[in-house]
């Protein structure tokens, strides 16, 4: 069968992009590539066919085919927008917060590594925004782990996971919380210095949240009051992120 048009061809899979018939698009583009390998069609056609494919939910697709254009085109000027997109391909699969986390962690890398490449353009002011959505999901899936901990009463494992939500996470929401737990935790396990300590410094930076009104309520119960000591891990820790 002769080759067809390359006009023919990527107006063909516009139209199927138009019809939202994403993976017979990315068929389309595909054949232009084929077809018509050393024209500027084709050039197009292989970023097109990772956007198609992304359309299409098929990521792994979409991955492979941005990866090849990245790799065949690293002056192109839709570089960025390549990357950009590779790095959707992961942040849509963002797991459940109780699953495994892989996606979200490459999600990072790739949105980072758009910030670090390309900060003047508009795909690294969205990746900032989406690199906070990201930790901040993270930060869930620690949260949720350690709050199991704690219903198996393995509180020391459980003070692991929220000391990496503070130490790691400290501009998600989750931080509150984090720091009551650990007060719940070191209560439990006795260790009334970081207890105090952990409270004094929610109470000093959320002092109007509800995580705080319940931690000191805690503290009361157990005679205690909110007070920073200075061989504490929070108050070493406090000093570095808030």
């Amino acid at each position: 069968m002769p080759d067809r048009p390359v006009e023919e061809l990527y107006t063909e899979a516009t139209d199927l992009m138009d019809k939202k018939e994403f993976k017979a698009a990315a068929h389309s583009f595909e054949e232009v590539e084929r077809q018509h390998p050393y024209s500027q069609w084709a050039t197009r056609a292989q970023l097109m066919t990772g956007f198609a494919l992304y359309q299409a939910m098929d990521y792994d697709g979409s991955i492979a085919a941005l990866d090849q254009f990245i790799r065949i085109h690293p002056g192109s000027d839709s570089l960025a927008y390549a990357y950009y997109l590779r790095a959707l391909c992961d942040y849509e699969r963002l797991a459940d917060v109780r699953r495994d986390q892989s996606y979200a962690q490459n999600a990072l890398k790739q949105l980072q590594a758009i910030v670090s490449r390309f900060p003047t353009t508009s795909y690294a002011k969205d990746a900032v925004l989406k690199i906070a959505l990201v930790n901040d999901h993270l930060a869930g899936a620690e949260m949720e782990v350690g709050r199991n901990y704690m219903s198996a009463k393995l509180f020391t494992a459980a003070i692991g996971r929220f000391r990496t939500v503070v130490d790691k996470y400290q501009t998600t929401s989750h931080v509150p919380e984090a720091l009551h737990r650990l007060v719940e935790c070191y209560l439990a396990l006795g260790i009334m210095n970081e207890a105090k300590s952990t409270a004094a410094v929610l109470g000093h930076n959320f002092p109007g949240s509800q995580w705080y009104q319940d931690s000191y309520s805690l503290l009361v119960k157990n005679n205690l009051a909110p007070e920073e000591e200075d061989e504490s891990w929070i108050k070493k820790t406090w000093k570095t992120i808030f």
